[in-house]
């Protein structure tokens, strides 16, 4: 931090990112200077051959143009490492250090092109000249292809409109002028970003749903970043800070005296059938991914079990089956869920931006028609991720605020009217008329799976929902408050998803400026302690973590680099401006339902199998996944097979507990 500026423009690299690149490109020119000179001097005397002498002056201008570069490289080595991410000003000599590197590219490039016309040619040497040679052309080369990927991937598009004089800067304009700037900037980022996100998606159908994901998508991605100067390495940086900031606390907490409160009976038994609901619903929620899943949990077997029912054709069998065009999917569901064939009513893969497979099933032992939602599993359904504007939804219930997640909101009333119109719902209680409807998900699949059932609550008042690992960005205060009297969420550990919504990212690239604008160490000292750190544990960075007085005031403004952009020098511009804080587009949501958060107890190591962890299950408030935290297990928490596995390490500890002699249960806390 700040983006570097070179060429009259700004570039996604700052002047201390240049520390490990550097010197990995110092190893690999001093190796080729070295093994160059052993090459000269070694064998000068079998440079008597046609074109001696030109290989004899290649060498040596070779080795004079790699001691300058290496020089080079050195230097914005050395200048890489001073300073602090948000003190730049003893590394304010880099940009000639990079324009001088860069001008070394220019003879570099000759030289390489003449050793590659001499290897086309033919060298009639020495056999080890000649490999020696052809060696440093193809190492010049390599560098000389990273170099241009390199520059490709930190050119930031927007770039062009830094202006390196501050006499440029709009607070020398009048206020209507700064407004336009203001608007220009953010429509270009917006358009940017668009671009950005169909080009990672080019291979979505260019449907009207897609292309309104798209915009949604680059409206936030594009509101998000466009306040502060950041470029991605102060982020990974800003995240190991806050880790061991994180564990800091932690370690500072005095351990937790016994709570004086205990929970009713009627708390614990409720507690009790829900985990052993959800431990009996997850797999419908894990099945609905299909085989994808069903490999990954099997990956020497999976493959096997299913591959005979795998393009076999079953069309009387489950003519119901939709998007399956090898019954992989079929396959997988029936090993997963250990139902019959006659137990599904209707199995769809289909799946396009906004519209979710899903799979409709009778479930006798808990005498239950089961709507499963599959979670993100695609390109499409990340799309539908990211629609995270919000925006109301009908309901004939007399509430107010009916509000949630945009594009889950718009899955959820796919596949409602999938099961309603379609007369799918209609079809599972002529089958079974006496059994009660139950959703479940996982993911994206548990948000939507939690929203259907809102919407159907008024057709089936006795619908139950479990939604495991749900987006924290759904409901709003009024629909959460609703939705406790019929839906349960279960959320695992430090899972990151159940935390994650528009107000708490915003929250954390507040807490990520607050972090690196405190710290005195350099970029890279930052990243090689957080890489360890986070690899082999040991004792957490003790770097200051709170701001005084005079820095809290200041990141009320968005940190700015030497070298702002235009509009964020608006003499009118404060945090509470970024459309991430309007209460229209983007208001707090939560989590749906009552939350069951299983606590780790006992690790299995920082990385290590979920199965040799012990956790423990507790009611817990929404206020509790108010902030995301940073960890090793922030992803995956998340996954349905590690969340199903917990799941049965918790069931069975509680089961052995509550047998044995003179104990009544696990400790539970509620909150």
């Amino acid at each position: 931090m700040p983006g570097m500026v070179l060429f009259g423009r700004r570039w996604s690299l700052a002047s201390d990112d240049l520390v490990f690149p550097g010197s990995f490109e110092l190893f690999l020119r001093v190796l080729s200077w070295i093994a160059s000179l052993t090459l000269y001097l070694v064998h000068r005397r079998k440079l008597d051959c046609p074109s001696g002498a030109l290989l004899s002056t290649y060498l040596v201008v070779l080795l004079v143009l790699l001691a300058v570069i290496i020089c080079t490289v050195l230097a914005m080595v050395c200048v890489s490492m001073r300073g602090t991410i948000c003190n730049p000003g003893p590394r304010k000599s880099m940009a000639k250090l990079l324009y001088v590197r860069l001008a070394l590219f220019l003879p570099e490039m000759v030289w390489a092109s003449l050793g590659a016309f001499w290897v086309v040619k033919g060298i009639q040497c020495d056999k080890t000249v000649v490999i020696g040679i052809i060696t440093t052309v193809i190492v010049s080369w390599i560098v000389l292809a990273a170099t241009m990927v390199t520059i490709f991937v930190v050119f930031d598009p927007l770039g062009g409109l830094t202006s390196p004089h501050p006499p440029g800067c709009p607070e020398h304009l009048d206020s209507n002028n700064s407004s336009q700037l203001l608007t220009g900037l953010k429509t270009a980022a917006k358009s940017v970003w668009e671009t950005r996100v169909m080009f990672c998606c080019c291979c979505v159908v260019q449907d009207d749903n897609a292309r309104v994901a798209f915009s949604s998508m680059a409206d936030l991605f594009s509101t998000y970043f466009s306040d502060t100067d950041l470029v991605p390495s102060d982020i990974a940086a800003g995240f190991t800070l806050l880790h061991q900031q994180q564990d800091n606390i932690n370690n500072s907490l005095e351990p937790q005296e016994v709570v004086t409160h205990f929970p009713g009976q009627s708390q614990e038994a409720d507690l009790d059938a829900e985990v052993e609901n959800c431990h009996h619903f997850m797999p419908f929620a894990a099945a609905a991914y299909g085989w994808p899943l069903y490999i990954y949990r099997n990956p020497f077997t999976g493959l096997c079990r299913i591959g005979g029912d795998c393009c076999r054709s079953r069309e009387t069998e489950h003519a119901a089956v939709e998007g399956d065009q090898h019954s992989c999917h079929f396959a997988s569901i029936l090993k997963t869920t250990g139902l019959q064939y006659r137990d599904f009513i209707h199995i769809s893969f289909h799946n396009k931006v906004y519209e979710l497979p899903f799979i409709v099933v009778l479930d006798h032992r808990k005498e239950a028609v089961v709507v499963a939602v599959r979670g993100t599993l695609s390109l499409q359904d990340v799309l539908t991720d990211l629609s995270a504007e919000s925006e109301n939804i009908e309901l004939d219930a007399e509430l107010q605020d009916c509000v949630a997640h945009k594009g889950i909101a718009q899955a959820a009333r796919y596949v409602y009217r999938r099961l309603v119109n379609d007369g799918i719902l209609s079809q599972a209680f002529s089958v079974a008329p006496e059994y009660r409807l139950v959703l479940v998900g996982h993911s994206l699949g548990a948000g939507a799976a939690a929203l259907l059932a809102i919407m159907l609550r008024k057709a089936y008042p006795q619908v139950r929902a479990y939604a495991f690992s749900p987006p924290r960005g759904l409901l709003s205060k009024s629909l959460y408050e609703h939705s406790k009297d019929f839906i349960v969420s279960l959320i695992l550990g430090m899972d990151v998803i159940p935390r994650l919504s528009v107000t708490n990212m915003e929250d954390l690239k507040r807490r990520i400026l607050r972090v690196i604008a405190n710290c005195n160490k350099p970029k890279y000292k930052i990243l090689l302690h957080g890489c360890w750190y986070g690899l082999f544990g040991g004792n957490p960075d003790n770097s200051p973590t709170e701001l005084d007085e005079a820095n809290q005031r200041a990141l009320t403004q968005p940190l700015l680099g030497e070298q702002s952009l235009l509009t964020r020098c608006s003499p009118g511009y404060s945090s509470s401006d970024s459309p991430l804080d309007s209460p229209t587009k983007y208001p707090p949501l939560y989590p749906p339902g009552r939350i069951i958060h299983l606590e780790e107890e006992s690790g299995s190591g920082r990385f290590g199998c979920c199965s040799a962890a012990r956790y423990r299950a507790r009611w817990a408030h929404e206020a509790e996944f108010g902030k995301i935290l940073i960890g090793p297990k922030m992803l995956t928490d998340h996954l349905p097979d590690i969340v199903n596995q917990a799941l049965d390490r918790v069931v069975a500890d509680r089961t052995a507990c509550v047998s044995c002699p003179g104990q009544g249960g696990p400790p539970t806390a509620v909150a």
